[in-house]
């Protein structure tokens, strides 16, 4: 991989991910932006105990733009985009309309491919492995931001979930705090350890692969299944065999088997409502350790993928129970969707 780094005309910072050593970034963003100076606020609820990210300058970002002014498409003569080359591999920039900025994080755009058309699920394995090494060195060197506690790569796919713009692309998120989300998990890994002396992720690896129902793959370094409380229709975490605290901390051997599992994964999402149905929504997320627990090697990587279509034509809306007491209520039992999703195998 080659990493080469550089400014946009605002003074954002951009990166390119290439596959081949010998490639050249030297294109200079043509367009005339003013000097960047959002900022966003952090306010504490006082009784859930969480934060809220406060950006109003988000009401002006791009909207659902047509293929042909796609500012994720790389730039041409007379028609310049965020991305100054003539075509890419990877590239990682700060967005333009960042939820957190400046003490209050940083919020970044990971472009996977440069054909507008593509998805994730269409990439070749050499493709998805440079994404991977994106995803890492991103981690890695947020580690240092001296706003930044906890990251979080994700992506959203489809007009469902709220995507604005049709270009295959992610997000990574480095917040200046450690989420709710995550507060829950290390909650339960901790009462976990004090009863049993055990580390909970391990367990529950362990009880998924003994049950066997709910698995989905299972790889030598990877096992993917669908949760035995899983929240959402169709929802499969997907855990490294050995644990890590972050995709950094991943071994060779895990980080060459990764890109057949998870397109695996996302092709049988495509495929589970059948023949001549719309690409299913979906959302993705890497859950990595904060960056200053006590032990972080206690926490486990893994990735969470789930859509909100709970059958053909139909989507799992957050109504009453969900939004109003975060309980959230299944109509697929997750032995059904996982059956489903190894029916839908790739020939």
């Amino acid at each position: 991989m080659k990493k080469t780094a550089t400014r946009l005309a605002d003074g954002r910072e951009l990166i390119y991910y290439d596959a081949r050593d010998d490639a050249v970034r030297d294109a200079v963003d043509q367009r005339p932006l003013d000097p960047i100076a959002t900022r966003s606020e952090i306010r504490h609820d006082r009784l859930l105990g969480d934060r809220v990210a406060i950006a109003s300058h988000r009401q002006a970002r791009t909207y659902h733009p047509p293929a042909d002014e796609c500012p994720l498409c790389p730039s041409r003569e007379g028609r310049h985009s965020e991305i100054p080359a003539a075509d890419y591999d990877v590239v990682v920039f700060e967005n333009r309309f960042p939820s957190l900025a400046g003490d209050s994080g940083r919020c970044e755009v990971v472009c996977f491919t440069s054909d507008h058309d593509a998805s994730f699920a269409d990439l070749d394995a050499e493709q998805a492995a440079l994404v991977l090494d994106a995803w890492t060195d991103r981690t890695a060197e947020l580690a240092h931001h001296p706003a930044v506690e906890q990251v979080f790569c994700f992506e959203n796919r489809g007009e469902e979930i709220g995507v604005t713009l049709g270009h295959p692309h992610g997000q990574i998120y480095g917040y200046p705090f450690v989420t709710p989300r995550t507060q829950l998990m290390l909650r339960s890994l901790g009462e976990h350890r004090e009863a049993t002396g055990r580390n909970l992720f391990d367990d529950v690896v362990a009880d998924e692969l003994a049950d066997g129902r709910r698995v989905v793959l299972d790889g030598e370094h990877w096992v993917a299944f669908v949760p035995y409380a899983a929240h959402w229709p169709y929802e499969v975490h997907l855990y490294p065999k050995r644990r890590v605290p972050d995709l950094p901390a991943l071994d060779e051997a895990a980080r060459t088997e990764f890109p057949q599992m998870y397109l695996e994964l996302l092709k049988r999402f495509d495929r589970i409502f059948g023949e001549g149905e719309p690409p299913t929504p979906y959302i993705s997320a890497w859950h990595q350790a904060p960056y200053h627990l006590t032990d972080r090697g206690e926490f486990a990587l893994h990735l969470e993928l789930f859509t909100i279509r709970r059958t053909s034509g139909k989507l799992k809306f957050l109504a009453g129970s969900e939004s109003g007491m975060n309980v959230f209520i299944n109509d697929v039992p997750p032995e059904a969707a996982a059956e489903r999703l190894r029916e839908v195998a790739s020939k």
